[in-house]
């Protein structure tokens, strides 16, 4: 679990972390350099789980490999599908970290959401419903693993 408060918002004890695949850890169905290693070190601390609808057809090796939990989805609807995964999990428990369209609502109704740019880009609409903007993953995966850069940023 990680235990964080931020003055201003209240505190949080996060035990879940819900991430995008495709355009969020992973480019043109490759994982982002460093993302594994980083994974290693919070699955200590959280359950992560990898949301997707499985557009290259890899996403079962990664279950295996990084040691994550794999939710396929259906296509279409994918945004609530996405947002019944966070709130089955516990909202108030989860940070999300997407950037697309389809992104938007685990975002906004996380207890913190991070949109994570990349080479992919994000949607104007996964930005908005973020808490967060950060440059890559990467970027991202390290504000969970040195939190005081979450207070930094979202302190009032």
């Amino acid at each position: 679990m990680i235990e964080i408060t931020i003055p201003g918002r209240g505190s949080y004890k996060f035990k879940h972390l819900v991430l995008d695949l495709n355009g969020t850890i992973a480019l043109d169905g490759e994982i982002t350099k460093g993302v594994e290693d980083r994974f290693h070190q919070l699955g200590s601390l959280v359950s992560i789980s990898i949301v997707t609808a499985d557009t290259h057809g890899s996403a079962w090796q990664l279950e295996e490999n990084l040691d994550v939990k794999i939710y396929k989805i259906e296509g279409g609807k994918e945004d609530a599908q996405k947002l019944a995964l966070v709130q089955q999990l516990g909202k108030e428990n989860t940070i999300c970290i997407g950037n697309g369209s389809n992104d938007a609502s685990m975002l906004k109704e996380s207890a913190l959401g991070v949109c994570a740019l990349g080479r992919e880009g994000a949607s104007v609409e996964a930005i908005m419903s973020s808490d967060l903007v950060v440059s890559d993953i990467n970027d991202a995966l390290d504000l969970l693993l040195k939190p005081d850069r979450l207070i930094a940023t979202l302190r009032r």
